[in-house]
């Protein structure tokens, strides 16, 4: 996480812990009216991008690669591209590695911000595949759409203690 990041949140939790509620009322108001003001400043910054036609639009594929920018963008509801969209992106970058173990991975859903995946191949029967899962899969998901809810898969090796009625086995929660 970000330094930025890290250091928003102590402040918004340190605001959301003053003793004096006319404060921490006032210093949220303030927080949340900024938050406007970016917001509606940062949309019509992309409106008049996408006006350019072409150009605007590869203008967004460079955003969707900063993570910086991409963030900003999802905190606003901004991003350029669907959850489903970036969580296919970031499947496609981890395959060569999951390729390299005799594995696929396979996307099964997107529901609520919960991803459901499938693991195919050679990999699913290797004690590790719970940690390839988590490791490279999840990574790279949460790296590319840090909206996810949590990320579920079904062929992988688990203990019985880790798997759901449904089969699936939790991988990850944000």
């Amino acid at each position: 996480m970000p330094q930025g990041i890290e250091q928003i949140e102590s402040l918004i939790s340190k605001i959301e812990n003053l003793p004096d509620l006319a404060a921490r009322k006032n210093a949220i108001e303030l927080v949340r009216a900024i938050m406007e003001f970016h917001g509606a400043g940062l949309e019509r910054m992309m409106e008049i991008i996408s006006e350019s036609g072409d150009v605007g639009y590869s203008i967004f594929g460079n955003f969707a690669n900063e993570t910086a920018v991409s963030s900003l963008l999802l905190l606003y509801g901004l991003h350029p591209f669907s959850l489903e969209d970036r969580v296919r992106q970031a499947l496609d970058k981890v395959r060569p590695y999951l390729d390299s173990h005799g594995g696929n991975v396979e996307l099964l859903s997107i529901v609520d911000g919960k991803v459901r995946l499938r693991l195919n191949g050679s990999c699913k029967s290797c004690p590790s595949s719970a940690v390839t899962l988590k490791l490279a899969i999840e990574e790279a998901i949460y790296a590319a759409a840090p909206d996810v809810v949590a990320i579920e898969a079904e062929n992988v090796a688990a203990s019985p203690s880790t798997t759901s009625q449904s089969g699936f086995v939790q991988i990850g929660m944000n």
